[in-house]
């Protein structure tokens, strides 16, 4: 990560006139080594209710659960908004040296999947609290914001890698796929809207906006992982605190499959005519199978390569959050493979991979909070 340094002169200080010496205000202080990967932590909080809410076995007590966490999620983003906002405001060096870097531009990503995510929680789970017309309208509100967010950064990231960043073979990395996945979660989530719209060609029109969405993050995927598989096979084992970022693979995998399913239900509903709703239903399976299983694959062989960094003292560190959403997403899409084939394995699969989540989520929440408590999360990096 590129580490700008502090300004000569601190902004937003007072005088104590007892002392005469100068004080930068706390939070404000705070505030400059947020980055935009800070946003990863409503996304890996918000799945955890967004997962729980369609599981295929009942568990007493576990949608008040996924209530309260989805609530959490929703002040976690309010508040990392408000923060963010601090740092763009009094750190605009830093926010600059975050745009040029690389290895933190594509967490720009992460910001229209924190919206994205606690929106669509607002349909599965809020309701229950908020009512269904509050939480239509703030998953409306946080769609579009988020979609929009998403679509421009899967244009502006790439752009300034090419024209901005040095980058060789050598750097390729899964975090360079989170730009290019967020218009993949607004394919998943956007259909939950479908029937809050008029019937007919609003309907229509959000869901195959929805199916564009999904050609356009699976295309651009299918481009840049090669690039990141290759650098896996041919270059030298990532950096330790890196290794969890292998991890990320599974978010395309999982969502993609997730949003065809998602597909297969809106259109089901006769929101398209035939024989589009019956294409959507095959393809969800047709596509979903053969995916899910290469996402099995990809978490073994990723989980494989955590073991071997944890054996050679890999600790916590804010890439410990790609344990959370990525496999939620495999979740939600065992899910919805469990509905349209009718296997019980995938409902047993999604069940498995909720409780690894829970856990991933809890250990990575748990060392975030005490990473803040002493301040060792937001100090500069060395």
């Amino acid at each position: 990560m590129v580490t700008v340094a502090h300004p000569q002169a601190p902004l937003n200080t007072t005088t104590s006139p007892s002392s005469g010496t100068t004080r930068t205000t706390r939070i404000t202080l705070a505030t400059r080594h947020l980055g935009p990967n800070w946003y990863a932590t409503v996304m890996g909080t918000a799945i955890i209710a967004g997962a729980g809410a369609t599981l295929p076995v009942h568990v007493p007590g576990l949608r008040t659960a996924c209530t309260v966490v989805w609530a959490f999620s929703l002040l976690m983003l309010a508040a990392l908004i408000g923060a963010r906002t601090l740092h763009w405001i009094h750190h605009r060096d830093q926010a600059r040296a975050h745009l040029l870097d690389p290895s933190v531009a594509p967490f720009y990503g992460c910001l229209s999947m924190a919206l994205l995510a606690v929106g669509g929680g607002a349909l599965l789970v809020g309701e229950d609290w908020i009512g269904t017309s509050a939480a239509v309208a703030l998953d409306a509100v946080l769609f579009v914001a988020g979609t929009a967010i998403g679509l421009a950064a899967a244009v502006a990231i790439p752009y300034l890698m090419v024209v901005k960043h040095r980058i060789t073979p050598g750097q390729a990395s899964p975090v360079w796929l989170l730009p290019l996945v967020a218009p993949m979660v607004s394919a998943a989530l956007g259909p939950l809207l479908v029937p809050h719209l008029p019937a007919g060609q609003a309907q229509e029109t959000l869901l195959f906006a929805c199916f564009a969405m999904f050609g356009l993050s699976l295309l651009a995927t299918l481009v840049m992982l090669p690039m990141i598989f290759a650098r896996l096979l041919t270059g030298d084992p990532f950096p330790l605190a890196l290794t969890p970022t292998l991890f990320l693979v599974l978010g395309p995998l999982g969502q993609s499959t997730t949003a065809v399913n998602k597909f297969a239900d809106t259109a089901a509903a006769g929101v398209v005519p035939a024989p589009y709703d019956q294409g959507f239903a095959v393809f969800a399976v047709l596509y979903g199978v053969p995916v899910m299983g290469f996402a099995l694959l990809w978490l073994a062989l990723a989980g494989a390569m955590v073991v071997r960094a944890r054996r050679r003292g890999m600790g916590f560190a804010m890439t410990w959050w790609a344990f959370t959403f990525p496999v939620g997403t495999c979740v939600t899409g065992a899910e919805g493979l469990g509905k349209h084939t009718g296997l019980a394995v995938y409902d047993w699969l999604a069940v498995a991979l909720y409780a690894l989540l829970v856990t991933a989520w809890a250990v990575a929440l748990t060392q975030t909070l005490r990473g803040l408590i002493n301040g060792k999360l937001l100090a500069a990096p060395r």
